[in-house]
């Protein structure tokens, strides 16, 4: 394509295709130029350089998240679909965990969701810096419990770049760590046995962690909002 033909769209959708599959360091404008059969120097005629589009690939992937309609459904409802759809985000695009480390992002795509979010924890009953923290609160909790997934994705990359078998040396590292943990009663009662196919991998969070985390940290906040709020008195 040449860069009359080539468009930004174009660019952002094959930008985020690539750091799908490679990360942040398989993002490069060479690559990205081959990938769209263009000159890197199409590209060029669209964006700045690497930052600007990974900024630009990092506000697209928040238009994925859903934005439920409070004339219909319940805040906490509306929450918990939010976060579900922000972490599932994150599990999509683990480069985007990392790149936070990095990069600023705003944009179009980041500020309606941010925007809704306000909204929904406004609808609980939050009102002005209140719904600010509500809001930045869940998004943490959101954003911790997606580096785990993040870092195996980034990890994984790094060994096989570097020649190894990622499956065979994650493996053995989580055996090494059974073992450790065996010498401790509380991960030894939970992991079982560490030759046993079915133990545990206390390194792996339970099942439903986070939907059970995020429900807590709901009732929470809901309990929160009411502590703050002044007692009735009677007439």
């Amino acid at each position: 394509m040449t860069r009359d033909t080539l468009t930004r769209d174009q660019i952002v959708r094959t930008a985020i295709e690539l750091l799908d599959e490679g990360g942040l360091e398989g993002l490069n404008m060479r690559g990205l130029g081959r990938r769209l059969n263009s000159a890197a120097t199409a590209v060029y005629w669209h964006v700045k350089n690497k930052d600007d589009l990974v900024t630009l690939a990092g506000d697209r992937v928040w238009d994925e998240i859903g934005l439920p309609d409070l004339d219909t459904v319940d805040w906490r409802t509306a929450a918990t679909a939010m976060a579900t759809d922000l972490h599932a985000m994150f599990i999509r695009h683990p480069w985007l965990v990392q790149a936070f480390a990095s990069h600023l992002f705003y944009g179009a795509g980041k500020a309606r969701h941010d925007d809704h979010s306000l909204a929904v924890y406004e609808a609980a009953g939050f009102t002005g810096e209140e719904a600010d923290q509500a809001a930045a609160t869940v998004f943490t909790f959101v954003l911790g419990n997606a580096l785990g997934a993040s870092a195996t994705a980034s990890l994984t990359r790094k060994l096989g770049r570097d020649g190894g078998n990622a499956e065979d040396v994650l493996r053995d590292t989580m055996k090494r760590a059974g073992e450790v943990a065996m010498r401790f009663p509380r991960l030894r009662s939970r992991i079982g046995a560490p030759d046993d196919s079915e133990a545990g991998d206390y390194a792996g969070a339970p099942a439903r962690s986070f939907e059970f985390g995020l429900q807590a940290l709901l009732t929470g906040l809901e309990a929160e909002r009411d502590a703050r709020r002044p007692p009735r008195t009677g007439r």
